[in-house]
């Protein structure tokens, strides 16, 4: 942003604070946010200023350092509020174990800067590893370069809701693939879903392509699917907030319907996740992963800015209409072509995902 490069979340050591992105300003507005109780971590979480499945663990990490700068003796209550902000991506919980086992035998007087040091880790292993998951989906994609056999026209990727830098720390999980791949000389074409019902693709997919000069097309939701039966989508990318041991993917609602698509029209559906996102406890992502369900004004009424140049919103439905909004889906390991993290590409199968375990 005008030359200064953010991560979407921060420490600054120059006055011991934490800063956010807010994501819910974007596109019509950067603004950034300090974090200063975890209260306000918690509200970040959970109003959607913060969200994707890394940052959301970066942040409760930071909120229980924030937690014990009011109070050291406060460990259990802040991981505890921390971990009911959002039911469905893996890392939080992840996130909040790992500080948990760092915590827990460390003597009160020294939580504090324990927990900022395992804080400030963190970050910087998010955003190196999500740089890494990049390089080994930017392969992929070079492939499919090679062997496109019309070089006049790009390598069309389809994408889904916001994997990139704002979903993590930095780069991104599947737009870092993106990335890397348009550093190592792809030419590329990106179709950006709208991803209803709040809309992440239009307002941040877009944002991110546009400031790193990344030719893209937003599309509605439901037009997928045409676009591969016309031959116009080389592969899919997306990410995962959970992805079970056996390959099953739980991304935004409607990742499903793009991966049944692909798979009809043999356009390959490759996922791009940290190993910190699969949840080697569970084998059936249909039947055990909880999937949130969130506030139904969020698909009854839509914001934007109006012809005067605010931030509006309006109500898209007839008042009083019954509405269910489910925040994500899962989709199964048998319509998935790859899945990519920073250890490697694997195939969505437990034979494979079991040797990450470790």
């Amino acid at each position: 942003m005008n030359g200064q490069h953010f991560q979407s979340i921060w420490f600054d050591e120059s006055d011991n604070s934490v800063h956010i992105i807010d994501q819910t300003c974007l596109p019509h507005r950067f603004e950034t946010l300090t974090l200063e109780t975890l209260a306000d971590a918690c509200h970040a979480i959970e109003a959607m200023q913060v969200r994707g499945a890394p940052l959301i663990g970066v942040t409760a990490v930071y909120g229980v350092y924030l937690a014990l700068l009011e109070d050291p003796n406060q460990l259990a209550v802040a991981v505890d509020r921390l971990a009911a902000t959002r039911p469905t991506a893996v890392n939080l919980q992840w996130a909040l174990d790992r500080m948990n086992a760092a915590l827990r035998n460390t003597l009160v007087d020294q939580r504090v800067a324990v927990a900022l040091q395992q804080a400030r880790a963190m970050e910087a292993e998010d955003s190196a590893i999500c740089a890494e998951i990049g390089v080994q989906g930017a392969k992929l994609l070079q492939e499919i370069w090679d062997a496109k056999p019309d070089k006049s026209e790009p390598l069309n990727v389809l994408t889904h809701c916001n994997a990139g830098a704002l979903a993590t720390v930095d780069w991104g999980t599947a737009l870092s693939v993106i990335y890397k791949a348009a550093e190592a000389g792809v030419e590329l074409h990106v179709w950006v879903d709208e991803t209803r019902p709040r809309n992440q693709g239009a307002s941040l997919t877009c944002w991110e392509l546009g400031h790193q000069d990344i030719a893209h097309t937003l599309i509605v939701d439901n037009a997928g699917g045409h676009l591969m039966q016309q031959g116009l989508v080389d592969c899919c990318v997306v990410g995962s907030d959970r992805t079970t041991i056996t390959g099953d993917v739980c991304n935004k609602i409607g990742t499903y319907l793009k991966a049944l698509a692909a798979f009809d029209n043999d356009v390959p559906f490759f996922v791009a996740l940290p190993v910190s996102s699969i949840d080697f406890t569970l084998s059936d992502g249909i039947k055990e992963i909880p999937i949130e369900e969130r506030d139904t004004e969020e698909v009854s009424h839509l914001s934007g800015i109006d012809a005067n140049g605010l931030v509006s919103k309006i109500r898209l439905c007839p008042e009083g209409v019954a509405v269910s909004n489910f925040g994500f889906d899962v989709t199964p390991a048998r319509l998935v072509t790859k899945i990519i993290t920073e250890r490697g590409v694997f195939d969505a199968e437990q034979s494979q995902l079991a040797r990450l375990r470790s």
